[in-house]
């Protein structure tokens, strides 16, 4: 026999229980209905580098393109600094529903990792990539009235170099930026010793080169192509795998004697970590189509850029790569950031 308040309590336990199961049931099914509608309010792309640059424009066109496929409101958040890394940190940080995504430049995703010492996210494990966007080759070049540069190719350049240890240098957008890991990769390879000059952004390096206060500087196609173009600078070599169609009579790094030697800057969209399978496809799916719009390949091209849709697995082996072949250069160079 149950007894009395037994009795009486058993009702209520069993409404209690009930409505437990009922308030964790979309919780359990959340994950593939949160896919099947999403998106369902406003998106946000959070830009890791200043307005106005190469990683902005893609994030802009991007954010049209998404409205124009699924008629929610995307917008761009400009979060620069640190090297994207603050950008990088508020998207590792955020809820991983699709609604918060990050457009970068490399280095939080490769190089950030090695040079600073409290990186406060894992460019691995805190992102699920989406797709690559573009690349830019970087140019290594010289001002041609310079008279300590006299040269015209970089085997001549490297000639001077290794006849006057110490006495040239290179001009870089900023410690551990992609123009100065590049410089720091052809001493490595070409054994020479010329000094760093570091600049706080691209136009104040190059201003310099200009004036023929630094020798030489691996820059980006985009910002250093009309001054090539002008007959102000001289490029001795690309670092894309192949030649560039903005300047088909340079040749590559590779072809000037360094086998594998390539410098890029590459631009990618990733998500939170833990984002769902189905949000990544989708996202990949519209992106990957906006880039292959004739207006948008046109528009990349027209700043010196390659498009470049992926997929999640080919950004994903892009960033092990990455990161461990700039590992190596990083640690050879002693390079740090605090």
């Amino acid at each position: 026999m149950v007894p009395r308040r037994a009795g009486r309590l058993a009702p209520r336990l069993l409404r209690a229980t009930a409505a437990a199961f009922i308030a964790l049931a979309p919780l359990a099914g959340g994950a593939p209905a949160a896919a099947q509608s999403y998106p369902s309010r406003a998106i946000r792309i959070v830009v890791a580098f200043p307005p106005g640059g190469t990683v902005d424009i893609l994030g802009r066109m991007l954010a049209a393109k998404l409205h124009d496929a699924w008629g929610q409101a995307v917008t761009t958040d400009n979060r620069p600094g640190a090297g994207g890394n603050v950008g990088a940190e508020l998207v590792a940080k955020a809820e991983p529903d699709g609604y918060t995504l990050l457009v970068t430049a490399s280095p939080p995703l490769s190089t950030n990792v090695s040079l600073y010492r409290d990186l406060p996210f894992d460019p691995v494990k805190d992102f699920a990539p989406i797709s690559l966007l573009a690349e830019v080759p970087n140019l290594i070049q010289i001002n041609p009235a310079n008279p300590r540069t006299p040269v015209q190719s970089l085997a001549q350049l490297i000639a001077v170099a290794k006849a006057h240890p110490g006495q040239l240098n290179f001009a870089s957008q900023g410690n551990g930026t992609t123009s100065h890991l590049a410089a720091e990769l052809l001493k490595l390879r070409a054994g020479i010793d010329v000094i760093h000059v570091p600049y706080k952004g691209t136009m104040p390096a190059l201003n310099d080169l200009l004036a023929g206060n630094v020798d030489f500087m691996f820059d980006n196609l985009v910002s250093s192509l009309p001054f090539v173009r002008a007959g102000k600078l001289r490029a001795l070599a690309v670092g894309s795998a192949a030649r560039s169609p903005a300047l088909p009579d340079v040749p590559t790094l590779i072809e000037s004697g360094f086998p594998g030697f390539e410098s890029t800057a590459w631009f990618a969209i990733v998500a939170p970590a833990h984002t769902p399978p189905d949000i990544v496809a989708r996202l990949n799916q519209e992106i990957v189509a906006g880039l292959r719009d004739p207006a948008v390949a046109a528009r990349l091209a027209d700043l010196g850029a390659t498009t470049v849709a992926s997929s999640p697995e080919t950004l994903e082996a892009k960033i092990h790569d990455e990161i461990a072949r700039w590992a190596v250069v990083i640690k050879a160079a002693k390079i740090k950031i605090d």
